[in-house]
């Protein structure tokens, strides 16, 4: 989350993904670091003890929350920062 925090806070379109037994933690790391506008990747909980199948099931739950995450406007003010940076 920390990682993600300073990437996006440069303006590098960053997702974490977390399951939804996470999703309070993620809030309050999410308000800690300031990242009001950091919106998490919210998949079915658990993921550890999943097989192959399920695993592909998940991913699938990413990625049709990835592109509204990563292609979101940047807030008034905010700049998005070239690959030079």
């Amino acid at each position: 989350m920390h990682d993600t925090a300073r990437l996006e806070q440069r303006g590098v379109p960053t997702a974490v993904i977390v399951t939804a037994a996470f999703v309070e933690e993620a809030e309050v790391q999410r308000a800690a670091l300031g990242a009001d506008d950091l919106e998490p990747v919210v998949i079915t909980h658990p993921l550890s003890t999943l097989s192959e199948e399920e695993i592909e099931d998940r991913a699938k739950e990413a990625a049709a929350q990835l592109e509204r995450v990563l292609t979101r406007q940047p807030a008034q003010g905010e700049s998005v920062a070239s690959p030079q940076e």
